[in-house]
């Protein structure tokens, strides 16, 4: 008798139960226009879209104009946005059945940079930049000729009040899930972390209260969306810095989210400061999110450099894990889920026009 592969059992997120544990990991494309997909996305998400993953998340999306890491990221502060998004998900749905979800974003003092592939510097205001929020005037990089201003309180409201308006539209145009991205230095974690955050008011200085906006912004999302609707949160576990955000900082707003109606948590890390230390490796992150779901028992997500569909299902038989994200090799083989299935004799949907790549039905056991 044949034993499922975990990698290809299914997995229930609140209302939501995804075909199997494969996440597609938000990537950002830095090919939006004024935050509109367009044809980059039709291709980049129809392709992924179709390769039989549980789940989809679409890249960090910006909440607002200022929220933007750069010019070229996807939005949702807008109807216009909102449709153009839409049809891009329509006609993937089409040919396939994977889940689409959506990372809701404000960069914070990371915006106003060109796209990586153009040389990622900053844009200063009046060359296509804008000025950046920030919990304090501390720019990413001293060599930062404009550093970020810090929020005032109305500014504060208006973000938490932009994430809510993001979700309803996120809702709107069918999306299934919701992770709230409080990773990699974008403002969530600014206000998080120490090194980032030293306001000298309720939003600073000990963990209770640098945990408290990013509360306040969870708990505006969750009351905006629909209770059956899967909304998580991806959070860097460690700065990777002496004096920053660290494990048990983690665990502590994860603990704490879990009381809110967290439906999952996207184990990441580092991001937050130029002085990271990384030790990476295949899996460098796993041991976070073993530590996120020992300690809340809430359905976690494990990422970073899992690239091969034996490790994958390590992860999962270890209880390491409940689900598994795949980003970068995604781009390098978008049909990484089909060699998954074939070598851990999985069962997966494949299009009818493909079939004649992996013999069978368009549900199959691929061989």
């Amino acid at each position: 008798m044949t034993t499922t592969s975990r990698l290809f059992q299914p997995m229930t997120l609140n209302g939501l139960t995804l075909a199997n544990r494969i996440i597609i990991a938000p990537m950002c494309q830095y090919s939006a226009t004024e935050g509109l997909a367009g044809d980059w996305h039709r291709m980049h998400l129809g392709k992924l879209g179709s390769n039989g993953a549980g789940l989809l998340i679409i890249e960090a999306t910006g909440v607002s104009p200022e929220g933007r890491i750069t010019p070229g990221c996807l939005g949702l502060w807008n109807d216009g946005q909102a449709e153009a998004l839409r049809e891009t998900i329509r006609a993937t749905r089409t040919f396939g059945k994977t889940s689409f979800g959506i990372q809701l974003s404000h960069a914070g003092r990371k915006g106003s940079h060109d796209a990586p592939f153009n040389g990622g510097r900053r844009l200063p205001t009046g060359a296509g930049g804008w000025e950046t929020p920030a919990p304090s005037a501390i720019a990413f990089q001293s060599s930062d000729a404009n550093p970020p201003f810090a929020m005032s309180r109305e500014d504060m409201d208006k973000v938490k009040d932009d994430f809510a308006s993001a979700a309803r539209r996120a809702v709107s145009i069918g999306i299934e899930l919701i992770e709230l991205h409080m990773a990699h230095g974008y403002l969530l974690h600014q206000f998080l972390s120490p090194l980032a955050n030293q306001r000298t008011d309720s939003y600073g200085g000990t963990l209770e209260n640098r945990m408290r906006f990013p509360l306040e912004v969870f708990r505006a999302v969750r009351e905006n969306t629909p209770a059956t609707l899967p909304v998580g949160i991806r959070i860097s576990a460690t700065d990777w810095v002496e004096g920053g955000w660290s494990e048990s900082d983690t665990l502590a707003l994860c603990r704490q989210l879990k009381t809110m109606g967290c439906d999952f948590f996207h184990v990441s890390s580092g991001g937050l400061s130029p002085d990271q230390k990384i030790p990476a490796a295949p899996g460098y992150q796993v041991a976070f999110a073993a530590s996120v779901k020992k300690e809340t028992g809430v359905p976690t997500i494990a990422v970073g450099l899992i690239t091969e569909p034996a490790q994958a299902e390590r992860i999962l038989a270890e209880e390491d894990a409940d689900l598994i994200a795949v980003g970068r090799r995604m781009l390098s083989e978008p049909h990484w889920p089909w060699r998954a299935a074939a070598e851990l004799q999985g069962k997966i949907h494949v299009p009818a026009q493909y079939l004649r790549a992996v013999p069978g039905d368009q549900d199959i056991a691929i061989r």
